[in-house]
């Protein structure tokens, strides 16, 4: 009865393991922030013998090289959407030892760090590899070179030598990570504009939902999907607010976030007063926070049209601005077509301009 018991106790234990941890519990452990120290491994010794045979008193020396060690290598993976799984410490493996009869030691295996799409890595604050493909690799510490064993150093002048080298140690450094989410297109508004319900509504995202500031406390990436199979990917950043270029707020930890996309969709809650000014207000904190960042390709959202407030906001607002404004509803789902289908305008438009310029667009 006791081992029947234990059983059943470790199968459930497996199965809460394997359940899925829910979109909610998930932003708890987004991190974009990571301080990693990287060693690679140290190199094998080098061998030192001598050849022993039967009837062969001179064999001479047959010590070989050790193996190099492992390095450790950043490697950019689109599965991974966090750097919370990043460990402060990696290490690469050690090389073997040099053997007689001239083997070579073994190289050290290369540590593999996966890290997510965007991520920067700087070190001394100096941005030394910008990950952004997948698959990309950055060798964050090299591994250290073998020994040389007692057979390297036979020469005509020294045919007996017992000189052999340790091998040496990896490289050592301090790195901090830093990750920008890559996303095609930017939700940008201030806190309670509708973004999280925005997304929601036209992509599979489940950011959380809620009558109150600052909802979203971390970056959501949905993905909008087309019938031709392409993907635009959309990011919810969390909601700004004036002085945000001076770290006020949420700051600056998040409108690095918005560098990295394509294009922007200014969220605006056409049911408060003068909502012409959110937008305005919006522009300037990204033109402080980079140059140029407010002049991207973008479209003007009007959220919240099923109130009676906003169609009458409406006419204002598009006299005031020069850029294309949508009028929607995320909550009713009003409208929420010409948003998509102008999305798709905006992603073909980026792509075209990528493959005009060399370079590949981001796929997702």
């Amino acid at each position: 009865a006791f081992s029947t018991s234990c059983v059943a106790c470790s199968k459930n234990r497996r199965l809460r393991q394997k359940r899925a941890i829910s979109e909610k519990k998930l932003t708890r452990y987004f991190v974009d922030h990571r301080r990693v120290r990287v060693v690679g491994g140290q190199g094998g010794g080098g061998g030192h013998s001598f050849h022993s045979e039967p009837r062969k008193v001179f064999g001479g020396p047959d010590g070989g090289n050790g193996g190099d060690g492992g390095h450790v290598i950043l490697k950019a993976d689109r599965q991974m959407k966090s750097l919370s799984s990043v460990l402060p410490f990696y290490q690469g493996f050690h090389g073997g030892r040099g053997g007689h009869k001239n083997c070579f030691g073994a190289n050290g295996a290369c540590v593999y760090v996966k890290v997510p799409v965007g991520t920067l890595v700087k070190e001394d604050g100096v941005v030394v590899a910008d990950l952004t493909q997948h698959g990309e690799e950055y060798v964050a510490a090299y591994g250290g070179a073998g020994g040389k064993g007692n057979r390297f150093f036979l020469s005509n002048e020294n045919r007996a030598p017992t000189l052999f080298t340790p091998g040496e140690p990896g490289q050592e450094r301090v790195l901090h990570l830093e990750l920008k989410t890559t996303a095609h297109a930017g939700l940008v508004g201030f806190p309670n504009a509708g973004k999280s319900s925005l997304l929601r509504a036209i992509s599979n995202a489940k950011p959380a939902v809620a009558a109150y500031p600052f909802t979203t406390l971390n970056p959501h990436v949905g993905v909008v999907r087309y019938e031709d199979y392409e993907q635009v990917a959309v990011a919810d950043i969390p909601g700004l607010i004036r002085g945000a270029h001076q770290n006020r707020g949420l700051g600056m930890a998040f409108l690095r976030h918005i560098e990295r996309c394509r294009f922007l969709l200014y969220v605006v809650d056409l049911s408060v007063s003068q909502p012409w000014i959110q937008l305005q207000d919006l522009k300037y904190e990204l033109e402080q926070y980079k140059e140029g960042l407010s002049e991207r390709p973008c479209v003007v959202v009007g959220n919240k049209i099923d109130l009676a407030q906003s169609r009458i906001n409406l006419p204002l607002l598009k006299e005031q601005t020069g850029d294309r404004v949508i009028a929607l509803s995320a909550l009713t789902g009003d409208n929420l077509d010409e948003l998509v289908l102008h999305l798709r305008e905006l992603y073909d438009t980026y792509v075209r301009t990528e493959q005009s310029r060399g370079r590949s667009p981001v796929k997702w």
